[in-house]
């Protein structure tokens, strides 16, 4: 019996990882892997260490990760209207306003005391509020949306997700990343109506720029309302 290697099925060690989604993956891993770290570690010094300081590792380490495979995030070439523009900057305060008033009860899973930029005198320590408010504003809404709406969303659709439009995407898909999003938070449920927000913005806009700027606003305001009341449980 003659057997035709050609049909047998790839081995593990001949299938690759598709390049699109690992540009998308690996930043969001990696950036899950610090926040589990962190959790670990908890508050406190540990060897000698600030481990407040693993946030700015984290900041630097996922921004050269971005920053290396850039130039396949072919969607952040998609300009984003100036109507656009200004309806992400509302969606994102709305969105704002929802998280801070959502986190009782069973909406909240508790997550700590959070990240507290203070010495031990009371003041604030300027490096850490700028890596924490920077990352949160800057870096996260380009990583997780990449990750969540760029690909998954997409994803869940189609496979081969870069040749699907963003307007075409289902509500399942919606429905599916959105949940997985919540899930990624503390205040579950605010999450979830973040991550339906966002990507409708996606679906409207057809320009990634568009959640990515309603992200970053939500995470601007909350980060100076953190500083301003004091309310380190929501970093």
């Amino acid at each position: 019996m003659r057997i035709d290697l050609c049909a047998l099925p790839p081995t593990p060690s001949a299938v690759k990882l598709d390049p699109a989604i690992l540009a998308r993956a690996l930043p969001f891993a990696l950036f899950l892997a610090f926040v589990g770290l962190a959790n670990v570690l908890g508050g406190g010094t540990y060897l000698g260490l600030d481990s407040r300081w693993l946030y700015p590792v984290k900041v630097v380490l996922v921004g050269l990760v971005l920053a290396f495979f850039w130039r396949r995030y072919g969607e952040l070439a998609v300009r984003i209207r100036p109507a656009a523009l200004l309806q992400a900057v509302l969606v994102g305060l709305g969105v704002f306003f929802l998280w801070i008033n959502l986190d009782r009860g069973w909406l909240d899973l508790g997550g700590g005391m959070g990240y507290d930029p203070r010495r031990a005198d009371g003041s604030l320590d300027a490096f850490l509020v700028a890596f924490r408010l920077g990352g949160a504003a800057l870096l996260v809404p380009i990583m997780e949306e990449l990750f969540w709406r760029s690909f998954l969303m997409r994803w869940v659709d189609r496979h081969d997700f870069l040749s699907l439009p963003a307007a075409q995407t289902s509500v399942k898909a919606v429905a599916i990343s959105s949940v997985l999003f919540g899930t990624e938070h503390t205040l579950w449920f605010a999450g979830i109506l973040a991550g339906v927000a966002y990507a409708m913005l996606y679906r409207r806009h057809a320009s990634l720029w568009s959640p990515i700027v309603a992200h970053a606003t939500t995470n601007l305001a909350l980060g100076l309302w953190v500083l301003h009341r004091g309310a380190w449980q929501f970093w």
